[in-house]
Protein backbone atom coordinates (compact mmCIF):
# COMPACT_ATOMS: atom_id res chain seq x y z
CA UNK A 1 0.00 0.00 0.00
CA UNK A 2 1.44 3.38 -1.03
CA UNK A 3 1.91 6.15 1.46
CA UNK A 4 -0.59 8.29 -0.44
CA UNK A 5 -3.19 5.54 -0.36
CA UNK A 6 -2.54 4.93 3.33
CA UNK A 7 -3.05 8.63 4.17
CA UNK A 8 -6.25 8.75 2.12
CA UNK A 9 -7.61 5.68 3.92
CA UNK A 10 -6.67 7.12 7.31
CA UNK A 11 -8.30 10.47 6.55
CA UNK A 12 -11.45 8.80 5.25
CA UNK A 13 -11.67 6.64 8.38
CA UNK A 14 -11.11 9.70 10.57
CA UNK A 15 -13.84 11.70 8.78
CA UNK A 16 -16.32 8.80 9.01
CA UNK A 17 -15.52 8.27 12.68
CA UNK A 18 -15.80 11.97 13.44
CA UNK A 19 -19.10 12.15 11.56
CA UNK A 20 -20.58 9.25 13.49
CA UNK A 21 -19.38 10.72 16.80
CA UNK A 22 -20.88 14.11 16.02
CA UNK A 23 -24.15 12.55 14.92
CA UNK A 24 -24.26 10.57 18.14
CA UNK A 25 -23.63 13.74 20.16
CA UNK A 26 -26.80 15.39 18.89
CA UNK A 27 -25.30 17.86 16.43
CA UNK A 28 -28.36 17.43 14.20
CA UNK A 29 -30.96 17.62 16.97
CA UNK A 30 -31.57 21.35 16.77
CA UNK A 31 -32.43 21.53 13.03
CA UNK A 32 -34.36 18.26 13.33
CA UNK A 33 -36.46 19.58 16.21
CA UNK A 34 -36.92 22.89 14.40
CA UNK A 35 -38.37 21.06 11.41
CA UNK A 36 -40.68 19.17 13.76
CA UNK A 37 -41.91 22.50 15.14
CA UNK A 38 -42.67 23.76 11.64
CA UNK A 39 -44.41 20.52 10.72
CA UNK A 40 -46.50 20.60 13.90
CA UNK A 41 -47.48 24.19 13.19
CA UNK A 42 -48.63 23.21 9.70
CA UNK A 43 -50.99 20.72 11.30
CA UNK A 44 -52.36 23.42 13.59
CA UNK A 45 -53.06 25.64 10.59
CA UNK A 46 -54.56 22.74 8.64
CA UNK A 47 -57.06 22.02 11.40
CA UNK A 48 -58.01 25.67 11.83
CA UNK A 49 -58.51 25.87 8.06
CA UNK A 50 -60.66 22.75 8.20
CA UNK A 51 -62.85 24.50 10.76
CA UNK A 52 -63.03 27.67 8.68
CA UNK A 53 -64.12 25.60 5.67
CA UNK A 54 -67.09 24.25 7.65
CA UNK A 55 -68.38 27.70 8.58
CA UNK A 56 -70.10 28.76 5.31
CA UNK A 57 -72.22 25.59 5.11
CA UNK A 58 -73.01 25.80 8.81
CA UNK A 59 -74.11 29.44 8.51
CA UNK A 60 -76.26 28.69 5.47
CA UNK A 61 -77.92 25.74 7.22
CA UNK A 62 -78.72 27.76 10.34
CA UNK A 63 -79.93 30.67 8.19
CA UNK A 64 -82.45 28.37 6.54
CA UNK A 65 -84.13 27.73 9.89
CA UNK A 66 -83.27 30.84 11.89
CA UNK A 67 -82.92 33.75 9.52
CA UNK A 68 -83.87 36.15 12.30
CA UNK A 69 -80.63 35.31 14.13
CA UNK A 70 -78.87 37.77 11.86
CA UNK A 71 -76.57 39.21 14.53
CA UNK A 72 -75.22 35.79 15.50
CA UNK A 73 -74.79 34.72 11.89
CA UNK A 74 -73.01 37.96 11.00
CA UNK A 75 -70.67 37.59 13.99
CA UNK A 76 -69.64 34.12 12.79
CA UNK A 77 -69.01 35.28 9.22
CA UNK A 78 -66.96 38.27 10.40
CA UNK A 79 -64.96 36.18 12.87
CA UNK A 80 -64.21 33.64 10.14
CA UNK A 81 -63.02 36.39 7.79
CA UNK A 82 -60.69 37.79 10.44
CA UNK A 83 -59.36 34.35 11.44
CA UNK A 84 -58.58 33.33 7.86
CA UNK A 85 -56.93 36.69 7.07
CA UNK A 86 -54.16 36.14 9.63
CA UNK A 87 -51.50 33.77 8.36
CA UNK A 88 -48.45 32.72 10.36
CA UNK A 89 -45.32 31.77 8.40
CA UNK A 90 -42.41 29.77 9.81
CA UNK A 91 -40.57 33.06 10.43
CA UNK A 92 -43.58 34.47 12.32
CA UNK A 93 -43.42 31.62 14.84
CA UNK A 94 -40.81 33.69 16.70
CA UNK A 95 -43.04 36.79 16.86
CA UNK A 96 -45.15 36.79 20.05
CA UNK A 97 -47.31 39.69 18.82
CA UNK A 98 -48.30 37.86 15.62
CA UNK A 99 -48.89 34.61 17.49
CA UNK A 100 -51.14 36.42 19.96
CA UNK A 101 -53.01 38.12 17.11
CA UNK A 102 -53.57 34.73 15.46
CA UNK A 103 -54.73 33.18 18.73
CA UNK A 104 -57.15 36.00 19.50
CA UNK A 105 -58.72 35.78 16.05
CA UNK A 106 -59.17 32.02 16.40
CA UNK A 107 -60.61 32.47 19.91
CA UNK A 108 -63.08 35.00 18.53
CA UNK A 109 -64.24 32.48 15.94
CA UNK A 110 -64.52 29.79 18.62
CA UNK A 111 -66.77 32.07 20.68
CA UNK A 112 -68.93 33.01 17.69
CA UNK A 113 -69.38 29.34 16.74
CA UNK A 114 -70.36 28.46 20.31
CA UNK A 115 -73.07 31.15 20.22
CA UNK A 116 -74.23 29.87 16.85
CA UNK A 117 -74.56 26.36 18.24
CA UNK A 118 -76.56 27.68 21.19
CA UNK A 119 -79.06 29.20 18.73
CA UNK A 120 -80.12 25.70 17.68
CA UNK A 121 -81.70 25.15 21.11
CA UNK A 122 -84.47 27.56 20.11
CA UNK A 123 -85.21 25.80 16.82
CA UNK A 124 -86.26 22.12 17.12
CA UNK A 125 -86.44 21.73 13.34
CA UNK A 126 -82.84 22.90 13.05
CA UNK A 127 -81.67 20.58 15.82
CA UNK A 128 -83.14 17.59 13.99
CA UNK A 129 -81.97 18.60 10.51
CA UNK A 130 -79.61 15.94 9.13
CA UNK A 131 -77.33 18.44 7.40
CA UNK A 132 -76.99 20.44 10.61
CA UNK A 133 -76.30 17.29 12.64
CA UNK A 134 -73.59 16.26 10.17
CA UNK A 135 -71.96 19.70 10.26
CA UNK A 136 -72.17 19.77 14.04
CA UNK A 137 -70.43 16.39 14.22
CA UNK A 138 -67.73 17.55 11.79
CA UNK A 139 -67.19 20.73 13.80
CA UNK A 140 -66.89 18.79 17.05
CA UNK A 141 -64.35 16.44 15.45
CA UNK A 142 -62.40 19.40 14.08
CA UNK A 143 -62.28 21.13 17.47
CA UNK A 144 -60.82 17.93 18.90
CA UNK A 145 -58.25 17.78 16.07
CA UNK A 146 -57.31 21.41 16.77
CA UNK A 147 -56.75 20.57 20.44
CA UNK A 148 -54.52 17.62 19.49
CA UNK A 149 -52.57 19.65 16.91
CA UNK A 150 -52.01 22.45 19.42
CA UNK A 151 -50.82 19.94 22.03
CA UNK A 152 -48.38 18.41 19.53
CA UNK A 153 -47.08 21.85 18.56
CA UNK A 154 -46.56 22.82 22.20
CA UNK A 155 -44.63 19.57 22.77
CA UNK A 156 -42.47 20.15 19.66
CA UNK A 157 -41.61 23.70 20.74
CA UNK A 158 -40.80 22.51 24.24
CA UNK A 159 -38.46 19.83 22.87
CA UNK A 160 -36.72 22.33 20.57
CA UNK A 161 -36.34 25.02 23.24
CA UNK A 162 -35.10 22.50 25.80
CA UNK A 163 -32.46 21.26 23.35
CA UNK A 164 -31.13 24.78 22.86
CA UNK A 165 -31.00 25.49 26.58
CA UNK A 166 -29.42 22.25 27.81
CA UNK A 167 -26.12 20.41 27.32
CA UNK A 168 -24.90 19.43 24.75
CA UNK A 169 -27.46 21.21 22.57
CA UNK A 170 -26.50 24.54 24.08
CA UNK A 171 -22.95 24.09 22.80
CA UNK A 172 -24.05 23.10 19.28
CA UNK A 173 -26.44 26.07 19.28
CA UNK A 174 -23.67 28.54 20.14
CA UNK A 175 -21.21 26.99 17.66
CA UNK A 176 -23.40 26.20 14.67
CA UNK A 177 -27.03 27.29 15.08
CA UNK A 178 -26.86 30.68 16.79
CA UNK A 179 -29.18 32.10 14.12
CA UNK A 180 -31.97 29.78 15.30
CA UNK A 181 -33.79 31.50 18.19
CA UNK A 182 -36.07 30.08 20.86
CA UNK A 183 -39.58 29.45 19.58
CA UNK A 184 -42.72 31.11 20.90
CA UNK A 185 -45.39 28.80 22.22
CA UNK A 186 -49.14 29.05 22.52
CA UNK A 187 -50.42 31.04 25.44
CA UNK A 188 -53.98 30.73 26.59
CA UNK A 189 -55.84 33.89 25.62
CA UNK A 190 -59.07 32.64 27.18
CA UNK A 191 -59.89 30.43 30.12
CA UNK A 192 -59.39 26.73 29.27
CA UNK A 193 -58.15 27.71 25.80
CA UNK A 194 -56.24 24.44 25.55
CA UNK A 195 -59.52 22.49 25.80
CA UNK A 196 -61.67 21.75 22.77
CA UNK A 197 -64.84 23.86 23.00
CA UNK A 198 -67.99 21.92 23.80
CA UNK A 199 -70.12 22.03 20.67
CA UNK A 200 -72.28 19.02 21.45
CA UNK A 201 -75.64 19.59 23.03
CA UNK A 202 -78.54 17.53 24.39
Amino acid sequence: MSKHHYLFTWRLTFVLLLGSLLAGCGINNIPTYDEQVKSAWSQVENQYQRRADLVPNLVETVKGFARQERETLTAVVEARAKATSIQISAEDLNDPAKMQQFEQAQAQLTGALSRLMAVSERYPDLKSNQNFLTLQSQLEGTENRIAVARRDYIAAVQQYNTEIRTFPGRIWHSLMYSDMPLRENFEATTVDAEQAPAVQFE
